[in-house]
Formats: structure tokens, sequence, C-alpha cells
């Protein structure tokens, strides 16, 4: 679980978890703090404590205000939530209590569905309540597709959907059911599933204490890390100690930043290209920094982006200037020179910006565009495995750009695509990538390199470099054909890359 966790295969769903207690803590040690404020939501917390544990009516105003406020503008506008009830009569009940709370409070722009087997009879009042009932004539069947869709963004669940649903748009769980061993893993797994945009996962338990879930993960961990609290006033220390290394300038976050946060009516094609850009000078001051610098600064970065992170789902932040470092520092994080000691080849790296930046300048559904497939040629060696692109001269490569996209590039154009291939086949983790790969999953690790390599080479032929960034089917073209190419040479070569000159 851990290797797929950093190939990003999957998402880690501890990464994000609290319970109820350290929730709580959290909205206390930010009272007194005069850079930080709450919202109406969080200060409502408080009245929780002084009520019983079991009080639905309660949780069900924290899980609403906190999935409105901190949840349902992740991965574009598109994230939903899982609520885990203890029984069937629980689940019934939180759907009456999200009823009425949403019609109370005018949400008419979320909607609940319910997951429950049988019928269940309320003692209180001795009506019989049905899955299909409480969710207005839905089939059981149709309900994975029903919510799937953008109506819905809230599922109530007991004993069902807590294995073997997978629902990639599932960001946040709300766990108020014990769960241990095997059960909390397979629950809390339903969160893992990747998906353009998603950047991360949350989880809060109204029942559970950490050491339990994690007691419950770490057979399935080499290594399984959950924090019970964090200190919000940390921020302010991490971010001091990173200005003072004098690695960024202050003025190249701004600068970053405006490009980030641009409006999506004046954007234009060259302002991706121009954030990596920002990047640079910062790169290369880490560069000149000795290895225990190097180290510092890497872990002071890491600790500062995760956790803001994790306090930014949880409560409000007003300062500006945390926001843009926690923008900044996420972007230089990636690119800066990978620890061979720790860091396996990203999956994500340059290219999450793309997503990421979508979702924070819009407000409905990420638009994606299908990757046009080259076409591929008969394998002509029979039980060898071996296809006749595979043996092409790379020149084919500009002769069919030219062909299909009306394209004039020359066979000196054909130098950029040369030095991509060497470049890659230079670098040990691309090496280890593709030979430990199928070709499939290789792809996926390449996307953010070759991306790299575009801006890197933006200088020598910006034509090719600025058709890649603003036609997304020339892009596919050369993305596949570059990655075909470096994996076949790869596989050819062997295990090293060859001797730097």
């Amino acid at each position: 679980m851990r290797q797929a966790i950093e190939e990003h295969f999957i998402l880690d769903v501890l990464r994000n978890y609290t319970t109820y207690k350290a929730y709580y803590k959290l909205i206390k040690a930010i009272e007194d703090d005069p850079k930080v404020s709450k919202k109406q939501a969080t200060t409502q917390l408080a009245q929780y404590m002084s009520l019983h544990e079991h009080n639905i009516a309660q949780k069900t105003r924290i899980i609403v205000e906190h999935f409105r406020t901190k949840v349902r503008h992740k991965i574009g506008g598109r994230a939903k939530a899982m609520v885990v009830t203890r029984s069937r009569l629980h689940a019934v009940r939180y759907r009456r209590a999200f009823e009425a709370y949403i019609k109370e409070q005018g949400y008419n722009d979320i909607g609940v569905l319910v997951a429950f087997s049988g019928t269940v009879t309320d003692p209180d009042n001795q009506a019989e309540y049905t899955e299909v009932g409480m969710n207005d004539g839905i089939k059981e069947r149709e309900l994975p597709e029903k919510f799937g869709g953008d109506e819905y963004q809230l599922l109530l669940v007991a004993n069902k959907y807590q294995t073997g649903f997978d629902q990639p748009l599932l960001h946040t769980m709300y766990v108020d059911k014990r769960l241990s061993g095997v059960q909390a893993v397979q629950t809390l797994s339903r969160l893992n599933r990747t998906a353009p945009g998603k950047e991360d996962t949350f989880v809060l338990d109204f029942v559970n204490d950490a050491e339990e879930i994690q007691r419950s993960f770490q057979p399935y961990y080499e290594q399984t890390v959950v924090a019970e609290t964090a200190d919000p006033h940390q921020l302010y220390d991490l971010q001091g100690r990173l200005d003072d290394m004098q690695v960024y300038w202050t003025a190249e976050v701004e600068a970053f930043c405006k490009l980030f946060y641009k409006p999506k009516a004046t954007q234009k094609v060259t302002d991706q290209a121009e954030m990596y850009h920002q990047l640079g000078p910062a790169v290369d001051r880490f560069k000149a920094l000795d290895e225990e610098k190097q180290e510092e600064f890497r872990n002071v970065l890491t600790g500062y982006v995760r956790l803001y992170s994790f306090l930014s789902q949880i409560m409000p932040f007003r300062d500006a200037d945390l926001e843009k470092l926690y923008t900044f520092g996420r972007y230089l994080e990636l690119k800066l020179p990978r620890d061979e000691r720790k860091a396996p080849l990203p999956l994500d790296g340059d290219v999450a910006l793309k997503y990421y930046r979508i979702d924070k300048i819009t407000e409905g559904q990420v638009v994606l565009f299908v990757a046009e497939p080259m076409p591929l040629k008969s394998p002509t060696d029979v039980g060898t495995r071996k296809a006749k692109d595979d043996e092409a001269a790379l020149s084919e490569i500009i002769e069919s750009l030219n062909e299909r996209f009306g394209t004039e590039f020359t066979s000196a154009d054909q130098l950029l695509f040369d030095q991509f291939v060497e470049s890659a086949k230079q670098d040990q983790a691309v090496v280890d990538s593709a030979l430990a790969n199928p070709i499939e999953n290789f792809e996926l690790a390449m996307k953010p390199r070759i991306d790299e390599l575009m801006i890197d080479r933006m200088e020598q032929n910006r034509d090719i470099v600025d058709r890649y960034n603003s036609d997304e089917s020339f892009e596919s073209a050369v993305f596949t054909a570059l990655v075909k190419r470096i994996y076949a040479e790869i596989r050819r070569s062997g295990s090293q890359p060859p001797a730097s000159r």
C-alpha cells in the first residue's frame, strides 16, 4: 500500500484523518489568534461538547456545514462525501435530520441519498422506512449511478457501500461507527481512488481514536502515520523558517500567484509556462545549497505544505500570505531535484498544476479531453513482442506530425525530440520505471517529465513548445510518440543509463 501511495496510484486516506476530539481542539486553538478567523459553522462545534455524543441533529449540522465550506469546491466542484453510520436505524434518522436541516437552511444545492437494506421501523414513531422510499423512488441498482451524477453530493450508509464501492469523486468521509481491523481499512479506502483534480482526502471520525485506526492500517503499510493533533500556530513558525532560508523571494511568490489566480477570462496559453519559469530561480538557489541545507529546506517545505493542506480542510484562513506560500510551495516542492534516497518517480508532478488551477478558478465541472491515440503497427517478429514502430527512425516523429497537423517542422526540429529521448535515458528514475512497469504505467509517470522537458527547452524551439501547450491533440501525439520511443530504447539497452559524456 505504501508503494502504491508513493507512486500515486492511490491516495493516502490517513494523511488528513482527524478525530472529533482533535477537530474540536483545533477550533479552540485558534480562538485567540488574530490572524485566523472562524466561520459560523465552526463556532457551533462547541455546542456539541455539552450534548449527548449520539445527538444526530448536532452531528448533521457539523457535517453539512463542513461539507459546504470545506469540501464541495474540491475536484472542480464535483467532490462527494460519505457518512458511515452504525446501524440502519441511525441511517434513517440521519436521513431525516439531513432533510430537515437542509430545508431549514435553504441549502437547495445539496442532494442526499441513503443506503440500507430491508425495512426499518423507527420505535419513536412506529413508521416504516425503506431505502427506495427515502430516496424518492430511486431503485437500489440505480443508486451508484445517481450518486455519481451532479444532483447528489452526500451518501449516508449503514453496512452498505463500505467495501467494493468505486467512486473516484468521493473525497471526504464522516465516520459515526466503530471501526477496527480490516473493516477500518476497507471502509476508509473508499476514498483512495484517484481522479483528475483530486489531490487529497479528508476523514472526520466522531467515534474512533487515531491509535486504533493506525493499528488497523499497520499490517497493510510499511509505515503508518496518523496525526492526532496539529498546531495551527506552527504554520507561522514554518513560514518564518522558509522565508529566512532565502530560497525563494516574496516577489517570485507574488508573481506566481498572480498568474495562478488569474481570472479565467483573462488567461493566456502561455500563463502556465510562465508559472513554471517563476519557480526556476528558487530551484537554482536550492541547488546552490549544501546537502544539509537542502535537506532542511525540503523537510520544512514539505511540513508546511502538508500542515496547511490538513488545516485548511478544517478551518478557514484569512491570511492570504499563508495561502500564497502554500500554492507556490506545493509546486516548488515538485520542481526541486528528487532526493534519490527517498523519492520515487512522481506520477503527477508539474501536470498537477493544470488540474489544480482549474479547481481553484472555476466553479463547475472540470472538462477533460480524451487523448487521441497514435496508430499502432502490427508486430513483425512472432514471439518477440517487437513492433515496427520500435525500429523506426526518430525523424519519423517530425514527418508524422507534419502530415497529421499540417505543420512545417524541419529535420532540424528533430533535435528537440532527440534531446528529450537522450535526457530521459540519462535519468536513472526514468530507467527504473521503464524496466519495472508495463508501458501503460510508465506513460502515467512520464507525463510530468515530458512537460518539464518542454518548458526547459522553450527557448530552443518555441514553435513546437507553444503548439504543445496550446493544442491538446498535438500534445497527445507528441507525448505518445516520445514515450513509446523512450520506453523502447530503455528496454533494449538494459538496466543502466549510458555514462555521461
